[in-house]
């Protein structure tokens, strides 16, 4: 692999990792698009800088593409406290300079060595092309040099005010109360989006400025719940976007740009679907056990209402299905034999010591809850479906608040008697 290739793919990784580092507090702020609109906002700042400047350097065109970022950020700002909308004042805001910024392009990009394409896709691909000479020596490509300028300055600001920056991310009024100047941290970030927005818009692009910015923050948002491992892990995400992208690029024939957004993409999709805790999968997986779970206790809660315990008859496997709400009865009964709840002797089944421990709790709650609605006076014909649903969800702990709130009753509004905690079938009805 040559020099070039090593080059561009330094120059998108300085670009994941420095987006990838405000964009976890855009996320959290859920103004995620603000970066959007920032990237696509300075287009008439270069424009502008040109027609008052006469000149095509770079630093002018850099000013005026940061003031214009900045001045995107008050204008949402400005709209969302006059009663529009945050995702309309974003999209009013951006569209609207984004406009502008294209008309200007298209009557004075050729003087300024910019078109429609370079605005959208960049192109990484000339990074190793365009140096920095120092004393006459050739120190490194440009961009480089500028997006790692621009890591350093976001982690130093992010380091340095992290605690102030995560208290206005999760808590904009508290922050205010305890002190912190929550206006200025919110154009201080966005002052920090549009100069790192400006940096490597020129290099790879409004694409994958954007996506740098959103992504590798959503995909670290959905893989923990920790801020300081939501921050490291999207710039991890980005780093491996741009060196990864690379490569598909290579092998496709593609723009690099667009391929490293589209690997950064790929990760999000895979953290979609696979996310341990958030993961469309993980939730599929959660929702089936919670579904067996009642089934479960649904067939043990049905069986301590008709009095069966270890020592009792037993009941058929027709009146077990028959008791059942779901379509796999029968299968939820065998697991119970499987479990130790349930024993099976010729055609009739049986709750075991533990199964009716277990059917005994379930009533405990149901009707502590039934007991506790009660209490709120709703009348007793109105409580008994809230307790079938909530009887599956009350945790011991939330049990004991309960029976507090209820008055620690005996009997629930039936007249039924509460089993008391921890009792254990060993033989008998239960009413």
């Amino acid at each position: 692999m040559g020099t070039d290739s090593l080059m561009i793919m330094l120059t998108g990784a300085l670009v994941g990792a420095s987006c990838a580092l405000l964009g976890c507090f855009l996320v959290l702020r859920k103004i995620a698009m603000l970066g959007d609109a920032i990237s696509h906002a300075i287009l008439p700042g270069i424009g502008l800088a040109f027609l008052l400047t006469a000149s095509r350097a770079s630093w002018p065109m850099f000013v005026g593409a940061v003031a214009i970022g900045v001045l995107t950020a008050f204008f949402v700002q400005f709209l969302s406290t006059r009663g529009i909308q945050g995702d309309a004042a974003i999209g009013v805001t951006f569209t609207s300079l984004f406009a502008v910024g294209v008309v200007l392009i298209s009557l004075y990009g050729h003087h300024v060595d910019l078109d429609l394409d370079c605005v959208l896709y960049g192109e990484i691909a000339y990074t190793p092309f365009d140096t920095w000479m120092l004393g006459g020596r050739d120190i490194g490509p440009r961009a480089v040099w500028i997006n790692g300028g621009l890591l350093l300055m976001n982690a130093l600001a992010i380091g340095l005010l992290f605690k102030q920056f995560k208290l206005c991310a999760f808590d904009a009024e508290m922050a205010a109360a305890v002190g912190i100047p929550v206006v200025l941290m919110h154009y201080l970030l966005m002052g920090l989006v549009a100069v790192t927005a400006v940096g490597a818009f020129e290099s790879v692009g409004a694409i994958l400025v954007v996506a740098m910015i959103v992504v590798p923050a959503a995909t670290a948002y959905l893989l923990t719940d920790r801020l300081g491992r939501m921050i490291a892990i999207s710039v991890v995400l980005g780093v491996a976007s741009s060196i990864l992208g690379y490569h598909v690029a290579r092998v496709l024939d593609s723009s690099i740009a667009a391929a490293m957004a589209s690997v950064s993409g790929a990760f999000f999709t895979l953290a979609f679907f696979f996310s341990p805790n958030q993961g469309m999968v993980a939730r599929a997986w959660v929702r089936h056990r919670l579904r067996r779970l009642v089934a479960e206790e649904d067939i043990l809660m049905w069986l301590g209402r008709r009095g069966e315990r270890v020592l009792a008859d037993g009941v058929t496997a027709k009146e077990v299905i028959g008791a059942g709400s779901g379509t796999r009865v029968a299968a939820v009964t065998e697991r119970l034999v499987r479990t130790g709840y349930l024993a099976h002797r010729g055609d009739r089944y049986f709750l075991t010591e533990k199964g009716s421990g277990r059917a005994l709790d379930l009533l405990r709650r149901h009707r502590l809850y039934e007991s506790f609605l009660g209490e709120l006076g709703y009348p007793p014909d109105h409580i008994h479906d809230p307790a079938d649903r909530v009887e599956h969800y009350i945790e011991p702990g939330v049990t004991e608040a309960v029976e507090q709130a209820a008055r620690f009753p005996t009997r629930d509004p039936h007249d039924r008697p509460i089993p008391p905690p921890g009792e254990e079938g060993s033989g008998g009805s239960v009413p």
